[in-house]
């Protein structure tokens, strides 16, 4: 019986995570057409979108350790409670910054469901083989939600208004609202002191200046515009906020993240794995869509639909990991993993820039890439949440959560300033982009034109190219990494070495 109540508890978390992971890539499909019928400016369809993943990477450490504090069920019931009502708000807004807001606070309340989720699963399963099921289920639906956003988003807006991408999370929260108490075990941990709230202020500017100027420093260099000098001083102020509230953690008696985790060497490595796959997975995501739109010519739906592979590929991997793990150590499945992502870079430095020969490779790249992150982000997020007591689960699962935003965001801003510093080199500059020379080619003669679009696309090709080689060399380096890194000798309290095979324990 407590095992049924266990994977139906599972299954109404994993509802959610699939629904809050298509909302978030459904609303790129989505954005013109709402930003027509509000008069949104550039500038507000850019809050419009990064909104959200701001503050959910801005809170989702405070969140972790509130969970741990006052009950992760009961902060996970209060955020998808919150979810609903402001996707319904969201979808009703009549103007950019209605929308604006609704979409800051969606994300605030967005930072409740992973570490809550992921802190749930670890108080639900106790065996290491059940728990490391969970994680790759609950990776599974991350990864094939935000494949299966951008198609659930084309659907929707050709039958319905733009707000409807909105309002396709309000059944899957309301459903989480009603059973979660049912058949979701309330947990928290032991220590329940004050909230440290300048830690809370500290992580909050130091990832938000950090992730604000890493994208502004991308969407700078894809202009052509260059470095300027707020973007550049966003990043050292974060930096600089980074390392103050690294030292007030070291030194409160009850901190938002414990930091000894990190003497523990497998731990350390696992995130440092998490954060650069993230990091190559955006920087391949980014140009790999462009490719499809502005060098092979697909519309933006068919280009969704092309690019499904890389989310599809993940949820493959995810599901296998728990069986190859039973087969070889953890480490050795995990750079396993690593390697074959590495034959996926290395396959887009083959693409060319024409249709049929380009398009194969690139969508084969970006499976196998995305295939070998499977086991890393089922088995190494396992391993994270594993590695410390139950009490301190939502802090560790928001450290991971932290470090996959923080990498997916470096990963656009200084894959895509290679990219584009790779692009003018080949170009002389005129036009500075793909998208200003596809633009560009429709006002010239026809032949004139075709040489614009012809220099243009060979060009984005080399850039699709080094960004290609650059994601073999990181998941190559990565595979070297997790093999290399030893657990420390054994040492009691949350710091012990990390599990090395499921189901031994």
């Amino acid at each position: 019986m407590r095992v049924t109540r266990a994977r139906l508890g599972l299954a109404v978390l994993m509802l959610p995570t699939l629904i809050v992971a298509m909302d978030t890539t459904a609303l790129l499909l989505a954005l013109p057409r709402l930003s027509a019928d509000l008069g949104a400016t550039d500038v507000q369809q850019l809050w419009i979108s990064d909104g959200y993943g701001l503050a959910v990477a801005g809170l989702v450490i405070t969140m972790g350790t509130l969970g741990d504090r006052i009950g992760r069920r009961r902060l996970l019931t209060a955020g998808a409670a919150a979810f609903a009502v402001l996707s319904v708000a969201a979808a009703l807004a009549t103007d950019p910054l209605t929308l604006i807001v609704a979409r800051a606070l969606l994300g605030a309340a967005g930072a409740t469901l992973a570490p809550s989720t992921l802190a749930l699963i670890t108080g639900m399963f106790h065996d290491e083989r059940q728990r490391g099921k969970a994680v790759a289920v609950w990776a599974t639906c991350q990864f094939t939600g935000g494949a299966l956003g951008p198609v659930l988003a084309g659907l929707l807006l050709r039958y319905f208004w733009w707000g409807s991408v909105f309002l396709a999370a309000v059944p899957a929260m309301a459903l989480l609202v009603l059973a979660g108490p049912v058949l979701l075990p309330e947990s928290r941990g032991e220590r329940t002191g004050r909230l440290d709230l300048p830690g809370v202020g500290l992580s909050l500017a130091a990832v938000l200046l950090t992730l604000h100027g890493a994208k502004q420093l991308a969407v700078g260099s894809v202009s052509g515009g260059g470095a300027s000098a707020g973007p550049v001083a966003a990043l050292v102020l974060g930096a600089a906020l980074g390392l103050l509230f690294v030292r007030r953690q070291l030194r409160v008696e009850a901190p938002l993240l414990d930091l000894r985790l990190l003497r523990n060497r497998p731990f350390t490595a696992v995130l440092v794995a998490l954060v650069l796959a993230g990091f190559a997975m955006a920087g391949t995501g980014l140009l790999v869509t462009q490719y499809l739109q502005g060098v092979l010519d697909f519309s933006p739906v068919a280009s969704a639909l092309l690019f499904a592979p890389m989310g599809l590929g993940v949820a493959v991997g995810t599901m296998t990991a728990p069986a190859l793990a039973r087969r070889m150590r953890q480490t050795t499945a995990i750079a396993a993993g690593l390697a074959v992502s590495a034959l996926g870079g290395l396959l887009l430095t083959a693409a060319d820039s024409g249709r049929p020969g380009g398009l194969p490779l690139v969508m084969a790249g970006i499976a196998v890439l995305a295939l070998g992150t499977g086991p890393l982000f089922a088995l190494g997020t396992g391993l994270v949440i594993g590695s410390v007591p139950p009490e301190r689960a939502g802090s560790a699962a928001s450290m991971s959560e932290t470090g996959n935003y923080l990498g997916g965001s470096l990963g656009f801003a200084l894959l895509g300033a290679v990219a584009a510093v790779v692009y003018r080199s080949r170009t002389d500059g005129t036009p500075d982009s793909l998208a200003a020379a596809v633009a560009a080619a429709r006002d010239l003669p026809a032949d004139r034109g075709a040489e614009l679009l012809h220099t243009a696309r060979e060009a984005f090709t080399a850039s699709l190219h080094v960004n290609g080689a650059i994601a073999a060399a990181v998941f190559a380096g990565l595979a070297v990494l997790v093999l290399a890194v030893r657990p420390a000798a054994a040492r009691p309290g949350p710091a012990a070495p990390l599990p090395d095979r499921v189901g031994t324990a």
